[in-house]
């Protein structure tokens, strides 16, 4: 079955054609950074004018790369949320009315989910395994950073979230702190390279390091709203050079890494998951995937990370999880609506390995 899959939920316009789940055939993104970067971060309006303006140049090249015309299409997939409206509102729109001309089947995606299945795409041999499940998942993105825990039936749980900033969010708002671009997360990791860790004393939120016991509701709960404002306050008045900016932000990012890889360790033992996977557009950063690789080994876990290409938002990870709904019969009708916000009940995922009992 070859899907065609779009993807407009932030500021990537996005086309794959998928064939079965794991081959993608054809594979393109517009990236709309350099549109954006005035401002600091997207510009909703902004984002769905260049959608729409890029929307036929990037199905044209995924077709093109895929060697099929649109004949060839069985099916059409489109992220329907989370994200922002006016941005997902144009590839929804485009995406039912090329059903509705090919006469084919329409399949509105989570993006949250689809993250997730990015890890996966070219690994059936995992996703076919009961003994990889119950799956954990951490999701880390400029919009989300959640751990999801997957049962082998497919029911997915959403075991921690944010309670403010997202991890990419924090990246981004460190960079403007410091004057540094957007978007922030490569340009921090770039920097970080080169500094000491250890530098600065960062807090590491909700886990209990400030002088009084954690609640158990926030265990796998995340905060980056008070590492964000200690970089503030210590990069406030000062002139930086190159190695105290290192060090300053080597600093920070190791703070948010602490974070995100000992609750997720954590939460993989409770949970007893033999597998642990990190996807969103944060899972490329070079010291996250080293440390949560290091720290899965340690624990006796096998790690799954997602290239990063299926990392930051693109449409083959759109395609590769609308296959295995529509292979279970699970279509969407042209009245589905776009949403903004990640609803907390999650439902089935269709990839597990007992997802259709």
């Amino acid at each position: 079955m070859n899907v065609l899959a779009i993807e407009t939920s932030c500021d990537e316009t996005a086309a794959a054609v998928v064939r079965d789940g794991h081959e993608v055939l054809g594979n393109a993104v517009a990236s709309q950074i350099k549109l954006h970067a005035g401002y600091g971060g997207v510009v909703p309006e902004l984002a769905a004018r260049e959608h729409l303006r890029a929307m036929d140049i990037v199905v044209d090249e995924a077709l093109t790369g895929a060697g099929l015309a649109i004949g060839a299409i069985d099916a059409v997939a489109v992220t329907c949320g989370p994200g922002l409206v006016p941005a997902l509102l144009v590839g929804a729109s485009y995406a039912k009315g090329l059903a509705a001309a090919r006469g084919c089947p329409f399949l509105g995606v989570n993006h949250f989910l689809a993250h997730i299945y990015g890890a996966f795409i070219g690994k059936p041999e995992i996703l076919a395994d009961p003994e990889a499940f119950p799956l954990l998942a951490l999701v880390v993105s400029g919009g989300h950073t959640a751990l999801v825990l997957i049962d082998p039936d497919g029911r997915a749980h959403i075991v921690g979230s944010t309670l403010d900033d997202a991890a990419g969010e924090a990246y981004d708002k460190a960079a403007k702190i410091l004057g540094l671009g957007y978007p922030g997360g490569p340009i921090l990791d770039r920097i970080a390279k080169t500094g000491n860790p250890k530098a600065y004393d960062f807090p590491r939120g909700l886990t209990g390091g400030a002088g009084k016991p954690l609640d158990p509701a926030q265990r796998y709960q995340f905060s980056f709203s008070g590492v964000k404002t200690a970089l503030l306050y210590a990069s406030k008045g000062r002139t930086l050079d190159d190695a105290a900016l290192a060090d300053l932000v080597a600093s920070y990012q190791q703070a948010i890494i602490d974070v995100l890889v000992g609750k997720t360790i954590r939460a993989a033992a409770e949970f007893d998951t033999p597998t642990i996977c990190i996807c969103g557009g944060v899972a490329c950063n070079s010291q996250l995937r080293a440390a949560m690789g290091e720290a899965a080994e340690r624990a006796g876990r096998r790690f799954v990370l997602a290239p990063p290409k299926y990392c930051t938002d693109n449409a083959a990870m759109v395609g590769g999880i609308a296959y295995h709904y529509l292979a279970r019969g699970i279509v969407s009708d042209f009245g589905q609506s776009v949403t903004a916000r990640l609803e907390q009940t999650l439902g089935k995922v269709p990839f597990a390995p007992r997802a259709h009992s």
